[in-house]
């Protein structure tokens, strides 16, 4: 995948499919939040072992994005999931969504996600989920103000 360009307000971002050597970059956003710094580890083989399952699978797709220094300020990861339900539609589903603070409020969040629904309907996906933690009142106005609606009830068993 080609580096792909994000112009905002004169600021420019690049949506490139991750790396190995961009993980420690990665978990860093990950454990740069208060439910993140709570379960995300400084020992980096469990995430480069979960990024070489996830980059060998071809319905995954570990997204870096970065600024014009080349700063790692955001990730995602996109998997799609055949399924029969809905006369055999195929989902999106958005995971470990994270931007730097110092991208947020910038329009890059808005950006990113646009950029990812023209991904799903790339790849035949006819619906875009995602799950956050319902402390997370800041992120589910924003994925409101997307369109996304809270409606479905998620359950999670930790094994």
């Amino acid at each position: 995948m080609a580096t792909i360009p994000l112009d905002i307000d004169g600021h420019r971002f690049g949506i490139d499919r991750a790396v190995e050597a961009d993980v420690p970059a990665l978990v860093g956003l990950l454990a740069d939040d208060v439910l993140g710094a709570g379960r995300e580890s400084l020992d980096l083989a469990p995430y480069l072992a979960a990024f070489r399952e996830i980059d060998r699978d071809p319905n995954q797709l570990l997204v870096t994005v970065r600024d014009a220094d080349g700063a790692v300020v955001g990730t995602l990861q996109l998997t799609l999931i055949p399924g029969l339900a809905r006369q055999g539609a195929t989902r999106l589903q958005v995971e470990a969504v994270r931007l730097a603070s110092s991208a947020r409020g910038s329009g890059l969040g808005s950006a990113l996600f646009a950029w990812a629904h023209g991904y799903a309907r790339e790849h035949g996906a006819t619906l875009v989920q995602l799950t956050t933690d319902k402390t997370r009142t800041d992120a589910h106005r924003f994925y409101e103000t997307l369109g996304y609606r809270a409606s479905h009830e998620g359950y999670k068993l930790h094994l």
